[in-house]
Parts: C-alpha cells; structure tokens; sequence
C-alpha cells in the first residue's frame, strides 16, 4: 500500500501563486510515476502534471502549461506543484496519486485525500 497526504491549499486571488505538497509513505516504487489531478466543482476528475521519481519524465495538461510546475524530492518521497498565475477556473480539489505513466484517473490505484484551493477573482 502506498499512503499519500496532500497540504498547501487555500484561498488566493487571481495571479498568485501557491504550492502543494504531496508526502508519500508505504511501498511506494521507482517505478510508479507520481501525478497531481484535480476535480473543480460539478466537473470530473483531470490531469494536471506528472513526474516521474527519477525526474527524466514530466508531463502537464495543457491548461497548466507554463503556469505549473511539478517536482520531486526522492530522498524525502515528496512531490510538489507549484502553481504561478493562478486562474478562477484553477478552483479544484486537487489529489496526488501514484501509478503508472497514464492520464487516466482508472489506471492510478492510490491516491491522497485531496486538498482544496480556491482562487477568487
């Protein structure tokens, strides 16, 4: 089992910044890549960015791009994302998962709690 806890949201006005973080714990693996998705309210569940532990693979959805920026402490088994210009359509719950290199929200077995962010305009 890998265990994720998110922290770092809150409430911000359009163009801060603002940065999750992501602990994991349990069996986490080299080989699984580490990914932010987010769910903004009535909508389903996206992708955000991804990275993978060794740090050579990242991806970001293209709504983020340029905004965002996903990194890693392995030693320390954190993930981060930080967010610069932040957009009222950035509101969301954003979660952390673990899985393979995927998009897709069905192919990450775990995943955090969620931490919400609230970005007013």
């Amino acid at each position: 089992q890998v265990q994720l806890i998110e922290s770092g949201g809150g409430l911000v006005h359009a163009g801060d910044s603002l940065t999750l973080s992501c602990a994991a714990s349990g069996r986490t693996s080299s080989k699984n890549i580490m990914a932010w998705f987010r769910q903004p309210p009535g909508k389903e569940r996206e992708f955000v960015a991804a990275v993978s532990w060794g740090g050579f693979s990242i991806n970001y959805a293209d709504s983020v791009k340029d905004r965002f920026t996903i990194s890693r402490d392995s030693a320390k088994k954190m993930v981060y994302l930080q967010m610069d210009s932040l957009k009222p359509e950035d509101t969301a719950v954003y979660y952390c998962a673990a899985g393979p290199w995927s998009q897709r929200v069905e192919d990450f077995e775990f995943w955090g709690q969620g931490t919400q962010v609230t970005v007013s305009s």
